[in-house]
């Protein structure tokens, strides 16, 4: 029997080597959730209402995952990224309004990442915003026409690692209280003055270029054209990237909010710019904890801009039935529109915080515009053929969307008051 169990033994020692294989596109999108975008709705959110918004990140991150899961479904299955199968099936007034909304949630979340990498430079060098930004998108171009996923994907991954660990040692130095981080976590309590935030936090986790993103890594590989076999072993393991991408990225966005809580909010500081966080830190919890702080904020920085850029690159170039490829001139002008509109925004800033905070907002503004065209597709036999949405996984997808479109409502009414 002992013959049985090594058998069994190197069996599974095996499939799992062989998950890795499949691992990457997960983590590759989940750097664009902890963002400069999400540092700052997290840090606001901690800092004015403690530990009572963590729910936010909870839901937001289960909507991510079955959102996330659906659009690497579509790029599995058709080998079109979502601009592509969108451009492909739809007529052109649902073409033009959702991804030209998207082309501008590329440009506002660019204009986070290059702004966030930016305030790290600062807090570390002293470099002007402008020139850091600058820098930032200069970095992105050259990461992007390195032309290779697999070295990006390896890129990326270690950055959501350095991040990761930049608030694993943040929380290690804080007082946490961790029942009422429990409870944050299940609780959802909509406090006085915080339904901006709340949207914030949501459009900084389930954002619309990740979305497209995704699809697009995905269906770089092509699996679609290697058979059944290999579609359905790749919905298997996909699902379990995502799942430890997006688990990583709720850990990570969590952190930053009970980190704020435990320093900021319990000592009556509301945090309104980013570099008034290590000016808090560091007469605290010392030098090191300020210079670990700014680090985490210029790799999530570099990082999501990288995607970000890809991001607009993709979409644009699906306008014309095309994949990403940086050597084609219509994913070179999405991506140079993507990068200099956020520049050019980002010089017209008075408050780079707010700019932020509200660049997150309007993420969260065109989020059904992505979401429900990427259901009628994914729903559709016409698009998907046997592998279409059956009637169970299309009613989670619509009750996902209709909490979306519920929430935006509701912060649309909380700014008419």
């Amino acid at each position: 029997m002992k013959w049985l169990s090594h058998i069994g033994k190197q069996a599974s020692r095996l499939a799992s080597l062989e998950l890795f294989r499949y691992i990457g596109p997960g983590f590759f999108v989940t750097v664009g959730f902890i963002d400069p975008g999400n540092w700052v709705t997290n840090v606001a959110a901690g800092s004015q209402f403690g530990y009572k918004l963590l729910w936010v990140v909870s839901l937001s991150t289960v909507i991510l995952i079955v959102v996330q899961h659906n659009a690497a479904h579509l790029g599995i299955v058709t080998g079109l990224c979502l601009s592509e199968a969108a451009s492909k099936f739809f007529k052109p007034w649902l073409r033009v309004l959702m991804l030209g909304s998207a082309m501008v949630a590329c440009v506002a979340t660019a204009l986070a990442e290059l702004l966030g990498a930016a305030i790290g430079l600062n807090m570390l060098t002293g470099l002007p915003l402008v020139i850091g930004a600058v820098f930032a998108a200069g970095f992105s171009a050259w990461m992007l026409f390195s032309k290779n996923y697999q070295r990006l994907e390896k890129w990326i991954m270690g950055f959501v690692s350095l991040i990761g660990m930049a608030f694993v040692f943040e929380i290690w130095l804080a007082d946490v209280s961790w029942v009422q981080t429990f409870t944050g976590w299940v609780t959802p309590t909509f406090p006085a003055g915080s339904m901006t935030v709340i949207m914030g936090v949501l459009g900084a986790v389930v954002m619309p270029h990740n979305i497209f993103l995704h699809s697009e890594v995905i269906q770089s590989r092509q699996w679609n054209a290697q058979g059944a076999d290999v579609i359905q072993k790749q919905l298997k393991y996909e699902f379990l990237d995502t799942l430890a991408g997006m688990g990583a990225g709720w850990a990570i966005n969590s952190a930053m909010i009970i980190m704020a809580a435990a320093v900021f909010y319990k000592n009556g500081i509301v945090v309104n710019e980013l570099p008034q966080v290590t000016m808090t830190l560091e007469p605290i919890f010392g030098r090191a904890s300020a210079v670990v702080f700014a680090l985490g904020l210029l790799f999530a920085g570099l990082s999501s801009s990288v995607t970000a850029a890809m991001a607009g690159g993709s979409v644009f170039a699906g306008i014309f039935i095309e994949p990403f490829d940086i050597n084609d001139p219509h994913s070179r002008i999405g991506l140079s529109i993507t990068l200099l509109g956020a520049l050019a925004a980002i010089m017209l800033l008075s408050d780079p915080f707010k700019g932020i905070l509200w660049s997150q907002v309007a993420l969260s503004l065109q989020l059904p515009l992505t979401i429900i065209p990427l259901i009628l597709l994914t729903s559709s036999k016409k698009v998907m053929g046997e592998y279409a949405n059956k009637r169970y996984g299309a009613i989670v997808l619509w009750i996902v969307g209709m909490i979306v479109i519920g929430l935006n409502i509701a912060l649309l009414v909380d700014l008419a008051r």
